[in-house]
């Protein structure tokens, strides 16, 4: 990578000198006469390496030196003196500059302390990366996933998670819309903030306001304190809006209010309250025609609804269901201390085959069931739900013995197909091959026209 290198000295001459020589040496140079500018241009980013004089009219050397220090303490920082006193360059050195040189600068030094300061620069940018690779990854491990539809939604996640926008995620009962709004919260700047979650079909309406607003003591039969609600909890974090489709329309017009001008009041209280959260909701209905039946307000959905992330139903990416089923069986033998190590292929069968309409919460339940009740390291057909087993028969693609690799690999296409009900792109996705491929395999596999 190529270094940005910002020197800020009022001597012409020693600010010129010491760009061309740095330029030579391959990295881009920017200059400034006075600390002042030196610190506005220092603010606009890109810059890996400061080189200042500590004595300057307007902003020292020394307050620059502070204040690159405390914004951004991996850049290092070498001062310039034309002093040469022991008392200068302690002072800069206990303030954490990298080193010094007195004026007249030896560029060779120089050269040396650079190149030197700005390796130790790029080391510490490759450890941060691998820090964020590693906890961008840590923080999906919860989902699970490789699926097309999957990868999509990880990528939506990254690209929304670090702005400040609401996120409004849809899907069915069971789909891990809760999980997305940790990961959304986790990957956030507000991560070392609460993440503060709300359950809001859980409640009554008049039960949900003080939920979200908090009250004042006395404010209704019950209330014999004052409570914090969810709003003051979250400040500065995230609030977590779990069934947001639930809340009838007075509430809706009290949420909204909150979320256009950031206050509200407690319940029986006066003072006004100011509010810093960021609103992720989730829903298992269609909000639009909730809007069309009267049952939701408009205002309220594009106030939620900036960024939508859509989890696809189970049934929809069957493709996970190895990784998922894997995930849940050495979770469960862990947790009830059994040495169950895996699933035979009937009973894989079933799994593939059942339509899973309570999607990976039911798959979940499932297998926490199988490995209590199998009666052996491997989990069979017995072992699953009766709902499951009846679905047995389903998910297997048979190829008679003594058949040809062709005619296998157009009964594999057939069935896979047959079972995917015509879907030519989840075929060709599940199959692994691209969907020109397909068509013409599916070309070639269709009888002759009879003449």
């Amino acid at each position: 990578m190529r270094f940005t290198i910002l020197i800020v000295d009022d001597e012409k001459n020693i600010r010129e000198g010491l760009a061309a020589a740095l330029g030579l040496d391959g990295y881009a140079v920017v200059t400034e006469a006075v600390g002042g500018e030196g610190w506005k241009r220092f603010q606009r980013g890109d810059i890996d390496l400061v080189i200042t004089d500590l004595r300057m009219p307007g902003l020292g050397g020394e307050e620059l030196l502070r204040r690159v220090i405390s914004d951004s303490p991996g850049v290092p920082v070498i001062v310039l003196t034309g002093h040469g006193t022991v008392e200068a360059a302690v002072a800069a050195m206990r303030c954490g500059a990298y080193d010094f040189l007195t004026k007249p600068v030896n560029l060779d030094r120089l050269s040396l302390l650079v190149k030197r300061a700005l390796e130790n620069r790029e080391l510490v940018l490759k450890h941060r990366r691998i820090e964020e690779e590693l906890e961008h990854k840590k923080r999906f491990e919860a989902i699970i996933g490789t699926s097309l539809a999957m990868r999509r939604v990880f990528e939506t996640i990254s690209r929304v998670a670090p702005s400040k926008a609401s996120v409004l995620i849809t899907g069915e009962s069971g789909v891990g819309k809760e999980l997305v709004a940790d990961a959304v919260h986790a990957l956030s700047p507000r991560k070392d903030k609460p993440l503060v979650k709300v359950h809001c079909a859980a409640l009554p309406d008049n039960l949900l306001e003080s939920e979200l607003f908090g009250h004042e003591k006395g404010a209704f039969t019950g209330a014999l304190n004052r409570r914090r609600g969810r709003f003051e909890l979250a400040h500065g974090g995230t609030l977590f809006l779990d069934e947001i489709g639930e809340i009838d329309l007075n509430m809706q017009i009290k949420l909204l209010r909150v979320l256009q001008q950031k206050k509200f009041e407690r319940v029986g209280g006066e003072e006004t309250i100011e509010t810093d959260v960021r609103i992720v909701a989730a829903t298992n209905k269609d909000l639009k025609a909730e809007i069309e039946k009267g049952a939701f307000r408009e205002d309220l959905y594009f106030r939620l609804n900036v960024i939508t992330i859509f989890i696809p139903p189970l049934r929809e990416r069957k493709e996970d269901l190895p990784l998922l089923i894997t995930a849940f069986l050495r979770e469960f033998a862990k947790e009830n201390n059994k040495a169950v190590e895996g699933i035979d292929e009937r009973a894989r069968a079933a799994l593939y085959g059942y339509e899973w309409p309570g999607n990976v919460r039911e798959l979940r339940n499932c297998m926490e069931s199988a490995v209590v009740m199998a009666k052996g390291g491997v989990i069979t057909e017995g072992d699953l739900p009766p709902t499951i087993q009846a679905k047995t028969d389903e998910g297997w693609i048979r190829i008679p013995f003594g058949v040809n690799m062709e005619e296998a690999e157009r009964i594999i296409i057939r069935d896979t197909l047959s079972f995917l009900k015509g879907n030519k792109s989840k075929t060709a996705e599940v199959l692994g091959m691209g969907r020109r491929t397909l068509h013409r395999k599916l070309s070639s596999a269709q009888p002759p026209a009879v003449p």
